[in-house]
């Protein structure tokens, strides 16, 4: 099979879920990234041919993306940071804005990216870690900081585990444990009596009301216990945030979250 003709029929096929800029952009990241081929070959070498042996694969991978399944899934994994990280119905995919938070978490860690020894070594709770991009980039890019990253899902946290096998020194393999964010005690418990010098999370917080605007690629794939908050208080999440920073933070320490932009004032004063 041309190349062409599966970007064409797989463009068009994808036009009904998404915009054609966006159907395109996706199908050419899944040629790039599976057959190893340029975005512009199939016009510069019309005859380009899918490679035999993946072609079965990638025909049945389109179905799934027409199925509405995320490309993350498709794929297995996504680009976050700068590494890989493992991607599956088990957790919510890393996003964009959560390399953001990754960014400026490691700006206000104290003594952060080895920049001046620190007196003890640095320690970060990772709450509502999902597949554990946050809990890993923070482990990885800060010099001997000591991660404990919480979820409630067994599942999600499996997952976070598996993300890679070996860490390089001096890097120290995050520690997953299963914890409820709104049991208060629960969170603060798994630092073992320990205080934490930086704070950072990624609650749900995504409205019920936001839920008829939003996409099937989020809302048939995506674990929605990671997504949405309680009709009754969308904030219950970041409440009990508040309360465990208030608590587990140590006098240098540190707290970065996510929020609702759409909240954004309410939340202030909640923390």
């Amino acid at each position: 099979m041309l190349l062409s003709e599966l970007i064409r029929q797989s463009i068009k096929a994808l036009c009904s879920l998404y915009s054609e800029e966006e159907a395109r952009s996706m199908v050419m990241y899944y040629c790039a990234e599976v057959f190893g081929f340029t975005s512009y070959i199939h016009i510069t070498e019309p005859a380009t041919e899918v490679p035999e042996e993946l072609l079965c694969d990638a025909l049945r991978d389109m179905k799934r993306l027409e199925n509405a399944e995320p490309i993350q899934y498709v794929l297995g994994y996504t680009e976050f940071c700068g590494r890989k990280f493992k991607t599956d119905t088990r957790a919510l995919i890393p996003r964009a804005e959560t390399e953001l938070l990754c960014i400026k978490a490691k700006e206000l860690a104290p003594n952060a990216c080895g920049a001046v020894p620190a007196p003890s070594p640095l320690r970060i709770l990772d709450l509502c870690t999902g597949s554990g991009s946050i809990a890993w980039t923070l482990a990885l890019d800060i010099p001997g900081a000591i991660v404990t990253a919480t979820d409630i899902s067994a599942e999600a946290l499996s997952l976070a585990r598996s993300q890679f096998g070996s860490v390089p020194k001096p890097a120290i393999k995050p520690l997953f444990v299963q914890a409820d964010v709104l049991d208060v005690e629960a969170s603060i418990g798994v630092l073992n009596g320990e205080k934490c010098d930086l704070l950072a999370a990624n609650p749900p917080y995504v409205m019920l009301a936001e839920k008829a605007a939003m996409r099937p690629n989020v809302l048939d794939w995506e674990p929605p216990m990671a997504i949405f908050t309680p009709e009754q208080d969308s904030l219950v999440f970041h409440r009990a945030i508040a309360l465990i920073a208030r608590k587990a933070l140590s006098p240098r320490g540190r707290g970065i979250v996510e929020i609702n932009s759409d909240l954004a004032d309410e939340t202030m004063d909640v923390f």
